[in-house]
């Protein structure tokens, strides 16, 4: 059965996936703005296309990263783009992606499924692999020119692309749990899963601004920032996986609000009017006029939206459902009241979970990650999908 399992290639797991939407890495902030505002996808790839590119061989396009609304947001809310947010979004794509450079690649679909979660366990978190177009190479050259300033899908020889990454993986392996009987049925603590060690953590009353550095490096370690009290606690969470789903008015919020308060203002439903008028009055005390400005046009925007689709919220909302289905352009266009995201409150699991279950709980929750409590709530560590592929990988070694 392990044999057989092995043999699975990456082609496997890409299966009526969708294809990429690509960004030309010639864009600007603005560009990825507005394409993240109306794309269904979390993350752009961004795309090199030059044909005089000395990273490139010949003509060929290869994804050199991506970008989130994450990129934007943390972007935006240095004290340097808060003076001129227009200014800011006139710099290049490349100045929000410099992180996530090393952590695409290329691969091909024959790939084995073994050496992607070697990839995986090395930092690769997207890997690219092509996918056959049903339409002629000629045809869908003429609807996506090679050189893209908007989002559109990446050709190339005929060929789209697909991503893969690690919950696709995790995915898989749950799909196949039998075969690693009984390892998913032994706890996370005695399998050694739970990462004491990298845990980022800040204090509920601290600085929202403060804790910009700790979203990034959540990003790029696909995890989140655990909020705390004095005593260690677990508050709640700033996950990169809700702040995707605003926009990139948070910027403004992030550097006016405790974390706390930002807890509350990218809670499920959208920012309280108390705290819209905290984050004004605040820019207006620190003259950041730009900033003022930016906030003040996208808030209300936002409230005549949500005054005028109240009716279109409650019936795309299943009953029981934390989150909205993303409906076109208005998936994050300047109003939280478009769509429902998943609450900033954590997804935990105690020391004694199972594997399987915790597995379950993240994919369920569409996240990388789950926090570890004990039962007052201190916060122990957390449990990652790159640590359950290593579990797997090592398992599996034996079984051969």
């Amino acid at each position: 059965m392990a044999v057989s399992f092995w043999r699975h290639e990456v082609s496997d797991l890409c299966l009526a996936k969708p294809a990429l939407r690509s960004l030309s890495v010639s864009a600007t902030v603005d560009d990825a703005l507005e394409a993240l505002k109306t794309s269904e996808e979390n993350f752009l790839s961004v795309w090199d296309c030059s044909h005089h590119s000395k990273t490139l061989a010949g003509d060929h396009c290869r994804c050199v990263g991506k970008v989130c609304m994450v990129d934007v947001i943390c972007y935006l809310s240095q004290d340097a783009n808060l003076l001129s947010p227009s200014a800011a979004l006139k710099a290049p794509v490349s100045e929000i992606m410099t992180e996530t450079t090393a952590t695409v690649m290329h691969v091909e679909p024959s790939c084995s499924l073994l050496k992607a979660i070697d990839l995986m366990l090395q930092g690769i978190q997207n890997l690219t692999v092509p996918i056959q177009t049903r339409q002629s190479s000629n045809s869908r050259r003429k609807q996506y020119p090679k050189a893209i300033n908007t989002t559109a899908s990446t050709i190339h020889n005929g060929q789209e692309f697909c991503w893969l990454t690690q919950e696709d993986v995790v995915r898989f392996l749950l799909n196949s749990i039998g075969v690693f009987s009984p390892l998913p049925a032994l706890s996370i603590d005695s399998l050694g899963l739970i990462n004491t060690a990298d845990i980022l953590a800040i204090n509920y009353h601290s600085p929202a601004s403060s804790a910009v550095q700790l979203i990034t490096q959540s990003l790029t370690q696909q995890t989140s920032v655990a909020v705390v009290d004095n005593d260690g606690v677990l508050i709640g969470e700033i996950s990169p996986f809700t702040l995707s789903s605003c926009d990139e008015s948070v910027a403004a919020a992030i550097a006016t609000l405790s974390c706390g308060e930002l807890m509350a203002y990218i809670d499920c439903g959208g920012p309280p009017e108390y705290l819209i008028k905290i984050v004004t009055e605040r820019l207006k005390e620190r003259k950041l006029q730009g900033a003022l400005e930016s906030y003040s046009s996208s808030t209300s925007t936002s409230t005549m939206f949500s005054s005028s689709s109240s009716s279109d919220e409650e019936s795309s909302v299943s009953p029981g459902s934390t989150r909205m289905r993303r409906s076109g352009r208005f998936n994050r266009s300047n109003s939280y009241s478009a769509r429902m995201v998943r609450r900033a409150e954590a997804i935990v699991c105690h020391p004694k979970s199972s594997l399987v279950a915790v597995m379950i709980q993240a994919i369920a929750h569409r996240v990388n990650y789950v926090w570890v409590i004990e039962d007052d709530c201190s916060l122990v560590g957390i449990v990652t999908f790159s640590g359950m592929l290593k579990v797997f990988r090592e398992h599996l070694e034996t079984m051969v």
